[in-house]
């Protein structure tokens, strides 16, 4: 059984890892609302180093530690799904990008 058509679209967001939405951790907060909304899945990467227009560089460094490293929530869906979700992630992300591009879905199905 297919679950996605063979062209979507990809939602991307960068954010810090410490990123809060109300009392929520930010990524927490976007997957869950993700999840609410009927996506079809969600997907948060812990980056090893990074950084956002304005702020240091944020790193794993042994010799720095640091509990503030860049996250990426990726979100891939029908076009229509994303493009409904946005403005969603848009009032709940006030640091951080948003990208969304053309994906070209190759196999998406679930085993049940």
């Amino acid at each position: 059984m297919s679950l996605l058509p063979e062209e979507g679209t990809l939602l991307r967001i960068f954010i810090s890892e410490d990123a809060k939405y109300g009392n929520k951790l930010l990524y927490e907060a976007i997957v869950r609302e993700a999840q609410e909304n009927g996506l079809a899945g969600a997907t948060v990467f812990r980056g090893v180093m990074g950084f956002q227009a304005g702020h240091d560089i944020q790193t794993s460094s042994l010799l720095r530690l640091s509990d503030n490293l860049p996250v990426v929530i990726e979100i891939v869906d029908e076009h229509e799904k994303i493009e409904r979700f946005i403005p969603v992630v848009k009032e709940m992300v006030a640091d951080g990008l948003i990208t969304a591009e053309k994906a070209r879905i190759i196999k998406a199905v679930k085993k049940t």
